[in-house]
């Protein structure tokens, strides 16, 4: 296989990535066929896995496009995979050439993938370090350099928690960074969730493991509980398609179906 621009030397070719496997699932181009064989067999058990990362994605354009309209220039995006079709800093430094994005993963392969293609983007950067290890997050010099904690921050947690195992202390870490931002901030969180959710969704979620990263689902007050004390914005914590859909028909019949929760909160 002739190695792309885009793919680091080190990266092994032959092995599937799970970020990858989400970056077909969204339709990016960052992928290769041992990633688009995985996801056709979680697709084989899990029929709308693909929508439901879709929902996941389409959330957060819509949430980036919100925030920077809320005046907010600087993110952090934890867990942020491979940042290609339409991410973060695309979607906030179309809207405001200023924004400042920080990407944080745990994953090595994604990691390498990230500086790749953001070498030429001096105000988006990645780190990889554990969400559920905020101070080694905080400490970071590239978060320094990027971040003003004495102005307001968006924290994107999407689709990133529900990776953390209980004994990992998801709420503690969200909390840490929370306590970090100044009245102005938001917080974004998806997670993925059991209510509601036919059998075979589920056991299609099991998959995960495949990845070497199981899924914990979680209910929607347990969700609901990271945010802490900040004020949950209108519509709440809603099924995906239903967090201020720019068109009523992406909504779809069974919004549920999308498998997991989304809201932003703000800290007054």
């Amino acid at each position: 296989m002739t190695r792309p621009s885009w793919a680091p030397e080190g990266i092994d070719l032959d092995r599937p990535s799970a970020s990858r496997v989400y970056d077909y699932f969204v339709g990016g181009m960052h992928n290769f066929e041992i990633d688009r064989e995985l996801a056709r067999q979680i697709e084989a058990f899990t029929p709308n896995i693909a929508e439901t990362m879709r929902a996941n994605r389409d959330l957060l354009r819509r949430c980036v496009r919100f925030l920077v309209d809320q005046g907010i220039t600087q993110f952090i995006d934890l867990g942020s995979g491979i940042p290609t079709v339409g991410n973060v800093h695309e979607v906030a430094q179309h809207r405001n050439p200023a924004a400042r994005v920080v990407y944080v993963d745990i994953d090595p392969v994604a990691v390498a993938h990230s500086i790749a293609i953001l070498a030429d983007n001096p105000t988006a950067s990645v780190i990889q370090a554990d969400v559920a290890d905020p101070g080694t997050i905080l400490a970071d010099p590239v978060v320094s350099e990027l971040i003003d904690f004495s102005q307001p921050v968006a924290v994107l947690l999407l689709g990133v928690l529900h990776f953390v195992p209980d004994e990992a202390d998801p709420a503690g870490a969200v909390a840490r960074l929370l306590e970090k931002c100044v009245p102005g901030s938001y917080v974004a969180i998806t997670h993925a969730t059991a209510d509601g959710q036919p059998e075979e969704v589920l056991e299609g979620q099991k998959l995960s493991g495949r990845t070497s990263t199981e899924i914990s689902l979680r209910t929607k007050d347990e969700i609901a509980a990271y945010f802490g004390d900040w004020t949950l914005l209108e519509p709440g914590l809603v099924p995906l398609p239903l967090w201020r859909p720019e068109n009523p028909a992406d909504v779809g019949e069974f919004p549920e179906r999308s498998g997991a929760y989304g809201g932003v909160a703000r800290k007054d």
